[in-house]
């Protein structure tokens, strides 16, 4: 590990231009997602420089102005001037694009941020940005307009006492007389929206930490009279992450599995436990950036993760004669793991600059070979562990069989029985599926209005009677038991299981549409549940969308006007001052006529959709788990603990 670190080790490919141009190339998007990238671009340096032994306090701030400031104690941007370029170290990474020094030297051998790119794009997508760098005793300082600089590097005297008052920790690279501070406002004339979530950043960066054991990170959101803030340290790693994860489940051994390999540089990082459930839950990160498209890492994790558990099992007499062994989704069911790698940043392969899979092909044989060496060493040595992870695969590889003989019969009844399926599907005539919509609909009385109301050119409706099944609690064998969502697999066209074809969904729309009320939210629930845990495919490539239903049909004199929430009927309220108003409350689907159900909820000039979106899955499968699992004390504090957010329908 080298401490050199000036302009001489800063490389420069090209300019900035098209930044502001095609903003979605570097950052993904312009709507939240893409304004959140902003900031863990700005983050991610900071956890670089943590990665590379250089810092070990990272502290981001949401200031009450919009702008968030990030802080660290690494080495601090080099300031010095590069004479080919007759500039500021720091006004070309800021300035230019593909400039730092991650591409041709071991300034960071271990880095996220791989194509130096990060803080111009923040630059040239912030309205302002100011830059404080501590070096040498001294502070820094340079301001920038949307990519622009508008002062020269200034130097002055510095405050440095104010921002760490962290020891170094033992850590002999750290010294806090150094670090960096950057503070932007992303440009309202680029971003949708520029308001931040704390809660959204705040989850993020405990994940940085538990990916980086012995660094401190901190939030503090200033923007309210009742200021929050929250600090992450776990000297446990991906170990607590597991952990974490799996609180309120009842795991099949207490201890979550943890091993660590390197070869040829790269580290292999491995944690994982066995719950009593269904679902899986497998994350991956590259250099402490999360993968959710997983890439070699994953499927080298996964071939390990089968052929290990399959030698083990047969070597101690474990599967039936004449057996074909257990299948992948066998080994992994109730399975909860984190895979991390890190590796030389000049080599790592990301598809895009937003990072969402691995492209390496030599990570896959690395992470099989470290599965299959520690995974088998574990069991050895814990052969009454193993035991009930063996018995749990061979169970689930049971019940798969099991569920296929049934899938197989629903296949064959949904294809005799031709355009008169099961459910009452009204399909709709258009051919082309990405122009067809499917309401998925609450009830027979609702499910008659829609289909009424619909425009039958293009409109599918598919009535449920009663609640679904809650698939949290059942394995497939007898979800493909349960009519209704049995009708929904057959309507879609895409099978489920181990034949399920996301390219064969027949509707470009999957659209969920219950009554405004308690057990409407219910249903909603245990369709979302049924589509994550079954066919996530569909949610991540945008099909799922919830209807909006108004709640209020007001009137005055001959005005009318459809209001979707509480807040709209104050503003019609106010603005009907003095008037005499009338308000219909609509609690039912059922209760509209056909005219309405089209023109409020339906009609593509007119309606109100919301698309299904899984920004956080690790959050997610948490959620899902505590409010629909077998466990009731999980949902039983989940549920007090929001009561106060409740809005109740008396």
């Amino acid at each position: 590990m080298t401490k050199k670190y000036g302009a001489e080790q800063i490389k420069v490919l090209e300019g900035l231009d098209p930044v502001r141009k095609r903003p979605g190339m570097y950052i993904g998007s312009t709507d939240e997602r893409g304004l959140h990238h902003l900031v863990t671009e700005v983050i991610n340096n900071s956890v670089d420089e943590a990665l590379s032994g250089f810092g070990n306090f990272v502290a981001i701030t949401l200031n009450n102005d919009r702008s968030v400031t990030v802080t660290d104690n690494a080495r601090g941007i080099p300031v010095d001037i590069k004479p080919e370029y007759d500039q500021s170290a720091l006004e070309l990474i800021m300035t230019k694009l593909h400039t730092g020094a991650k591409f041709g030297d071991d300034s960071y051998k271990i880095s996220g941020g791989l194509h130096g790119v990060g803080l111009s794009v923040v630059n040239a997508l912030s309205e302002w940005l100011e830059a404080k760098i501590y070096l040498n005793g001294k502070l820094y300082t340079q301001k920038y307009q949307r990519g622009e600089p508008v002062t020269k590097v200034k130097e002055g005297k510095s405050d440095k006492g104010t921002l760490s008052p962290l020891t170094t920790g033992g850590q002999k690279n750290i010294d806090n007389t150094t670090g960096t501070a950057i503070t932007f406002l992303p440009d309202a004339k680029v971003f949708e929206t520029t308001t931040l979530s704390y809660e959204r950043l705040r989850d993020q960066i405990k994940e940085y930490a538990y990916l980086t054991p012995g660094l401190t990170i901190k939030i503090e959101d200033c923007r309210s009279e009742t200021p929050q803030e929250a600090t992450f340290y776990f000297e446990g790693g991906i170990k607590s992450m597991v952990k974490n994860i799996n609180r309120g489940k009842k795991p099949v051994h207490p201890l979550p599995i943890y091993y660590k390999t390197e070869k040829e540089g790269i580290i292999v990082e491995l944690s994982l436990q066995w719950v009593e459930g269904f679902a899986q839950n497998i994350l991956c990160f590259a250099n402490n950036i999360k993968n959710p498209g997983g890439g070699t890492h994953l499927a080298g994790f996964k071939a390990g993760l089968t052929r290990t558990i399959n030698d083990y099992a047969k070597r101690e007499g474990l599967l039936e004669k004449g057996a074909d062994g257990l299948s992948g989704d066998d080994t992994r069911e109730g399975l909860t793991a984190v895979v991390s790698i890190k590796m030389n940043a000049d080599n790592i392969q990301f598809e895009g600059q937003t990072k969402v899979k691995l492209g390496n092909s030599e990570i896959r044989p690395l992470v099989a070979n470290a599965v299959r060496e520690h995974l088998q060493m574990f069991m050895e040595e814990n052969p009454r562990t193993a035991k009930g992870i063996l018995e749990k695969a061979v169970v689930a590889s049971q019940a798969r069989l099991a569920a296929r003989k049934a899938r197989e019969t629903v296949i064959r009844k949904g294809a005799l029985s031709g355009a008169s399926l099961p459910g009452k599907l009204a399909d709709c005539q258009e051919e082309d599926p990405e122009k067809c919509e499917l309401f998925i609909v609450e009830g027979d009385s609702a499910g008659g209005s829609a289909k009424q109301g619909r425009d039958r050119r293009f409109q599918a409706i598919l009535p449920l009677r009663g609640k679904v099944l809650n698939v949290e609690k059942a394995r497939l064998e007898k979800i493909l038991k349960h009519r209704e969502l049995r009708d929904l697999v057959i309507a879609l066209g895409t099978g489920i299981g181990e034949i399920f074809k996301p390219e064969k969904n027949r509707y470009g729309k999957l659209i969920i549409m219950t009554d405004a009320d308690v057990d409407g939210k219910h249903i909603e629930t245990l369709l979302l549940t049924f589509f994550f845990r079954h066919m996530r495919e569909l949610i991540d490539t945008g099909h799922v969308f919830l209807a909006q239903p108004p709640l209020y049909k007001m009137s005055t004199g001959k005005k009318e006007e459809w209001v979707y929430t509480d807040r709209e009927r104050a503003v019609v309220e106010r603005r009907w001052q003095g008037k005499k108003i009338s308000i219909q409350r609509y609690k039912g689907l059922g209760e509209m006529n056909p005219n309405q159900l089209w023109e409020t909820t339906m009609d593509p000039e007119q309606r109100l959709l919301k698309r299904v979106t899984i920004e956080d899955a690790q959050k997610a499968d948490v959620v899902f788990s505590t409010l629909m699992g077998e466990d009731v004390a999980p949902r039983k504090r989940f549920i007090q603990s929001r009561a106060k957010q409740a809005e109740l329908d008396i």
